[in-house]
């Protein structure tokens, strides 16, 4: 006989390739891509080492959030790991941070996706290109259509299609001028003309916005099976694809277009690459990939902001009068929507394209600091007393992490850093306020729940 009124719990339905596929399709195999032109241009023709290295911490990084989910296989997130593994105080900082993250994506993918457009179209004003950006994901959201797993499919077979097409044509084209000498060089990892530690790592500090999104796995810890394991193989899995996958493609790129100051737009240089190796049908067929990535990322980033908003209001974090409101009729949070919208919209006419970026790596990186530690704190330092602590697990990969990140973290550009250290001063008052000056417990809601809603 049923229990109506017990606990509802997801199936446990989706395998290791499964969670593999998601994480690829919500990092996006493109993601290189849209940081090439501006990574090249600070790692002074470095643009491989960047990504590689932004892997490493990405990996060790995936490691920590395997780890976490584990332990708490119904949670996904930056908050939730951190508020459990050391403190709720933390864990709110953590996800105020990440926070950031969720409202700059949708407002990241506008500018780049209106950039893209214009490649295409290059009588395109960008303030029209934005606001057709801005205004179409809003639009399809307010109305409640999502992507389905088909969409997805779709478009992942889209952009490999394209992307394995420029491989193929950048060989050819190396090939052809070169020999089969011009596809080895050294001079992607290492070039003493213009190897500086200090550019690159400024530079991998940009570089490292390829993998924002592969922590999107954890969200599925309820679907799994044995999320134990497959968490954290899946994310790691997806960092190292990425890291990969994507250094090919920059190292192809390098090698047919060497001379990073003869970028007519830097932005977009890599649209510009697959023109020289593959013509002009490449050359559109990139510039399309990038405007469809772009809306889709768009569109699932403001509903999954848009989600988290209404939770925090629901809670009275932030107002509950306007950000805790649904559509009567659709279930839309149609306030928090429109106002992500207009704040992308906005936002595209007066943030720049490397400004944006950073202040999505900003929030992101103090989030992934916080699980790394979060792992040593909740297995190293206050262990379970019916396990034995691992040096290695416990304490040496999430300390590697923890400083790796760190290091990125650093690297950012000063404008960065002020904007969004005023993010987390706005973020004190807000947690001084919900607490009542510290004195009642805090309360967050958890990114991850209302995804699965």
């Amino acid at each position: 006989m049923s229990q109506p009124d017990a606990p509802q719990k997801l199936r446990r339905v989706l395998s290791l390739r499964d969670l593999i596929f998601y994480g690829i399709v919500a990092v996006t195999p493109s993601a290189p891509a849209t940081i090439f032109g501006l990574a090249e241009v600070k790692s002074r023709g470095h643009v491989v080492v960047t990504i590689l290295a932004a892997m490493v911490a990405m990996v060790l990084t995936a490691i920590s959030y395997g780890r976490m989910a584990a332990v708490y296989p119904s949670a996904g997130s930056a908050y939730a790991y951190v508020s459990r593994g050391i403190h709720p105080y933390v864990g709110f900082f953590a996800g105020w941070a990440m926070l950031l993250d969720y409202v700059f994506i949708p407002l990241f993918c506008v500018i780049y996706g209106t950039l893209s457009l214009q490649r295409a179209l290059p009588w395109l004003p960008f303030w029209l290109g934005a606001l057709l950006f801005a205004g179409g994901i809003t639009f399809v959201n307010l109305r409640g259509i999502r992507y389905t797993a088909r969409a997805n499919e779709v478009m992942l077979v889209f952009m490999f299609a394209v992307l394995i097409s420029f491989i193929f044509l950048a060989v050819k084209y190396l090939v052809v001028r070169h020999g089969v000498a011009g596809l080895f060089s050294t001079q992607p990892f290492y070039n003493p003309a213009t190897f500086s530690f200090r550019d690159i790592s400024s530079a991998t500090s940009f570089a490292a916005l390829t993998y924002l999104g592969f922590d999107a796995v954890t969200t599925l810890a309820e679907d799994v099976h044995n999320p134990r394991r497959n968490v954290l193989l899946a994310a790691v899995i997806t960092c190292v694809f990425t890291g990969l996958f994507g250094g090919l493609l920059v190292y192809l790129a390098h090698l047919a277009w060497p001379d990073y100051t003869t970028f007519s737009n830097v932005e977009t240089a890599f649209i510009d690459v697959t023109g020289r190796v593959g013509g002009p049908w490449l050359f559109q067929s990139m510039a399309i990939l990038l405007v469809v990535a772009n809306i889709g990322a768009g569109m699932t980033s403001q509903v999954g902001a848009a989600r988290l908003l209404f939770g925090m209001g629901r809670e009275n974090v932030i107002p509950r009068s306007i950000f805790a409101r649904l559509h009567p009729v659709r279930n839309t949070p149609w306030i928090n929507i429109l106002l992500l919208g207009i704040l992308a919209f906005l936002g595209a006419q007066v943030l720049s394209y490397e400004l944006t970026a950073e202040l999505l790596n900003f929030g992101a990186f103090l989030g992934f600091m916080g699980v790394n530690l979060a792992v040593i704190w909740g297995f190293w330092l206050r262990p379970n007393p019916e396990r034995r602590r691992n040096f290695l697990l416990d304490l040496l990969l999430p300390g590697a992490g923890f400083l790796f990140c760190s290091v990125i973290w650093i690297g950012l550009s000063q404008p960065a850093k002020i904007a969004g250290s005023i993010w987390l001063v706005v973020g004190f008052f807000v947690l001084l306020a919900h607490t009542k000056r510290f004195t009642e417990p805090m309360v967050m809601s958890d990114p991850a729940v209302y995804e699965k809603e």
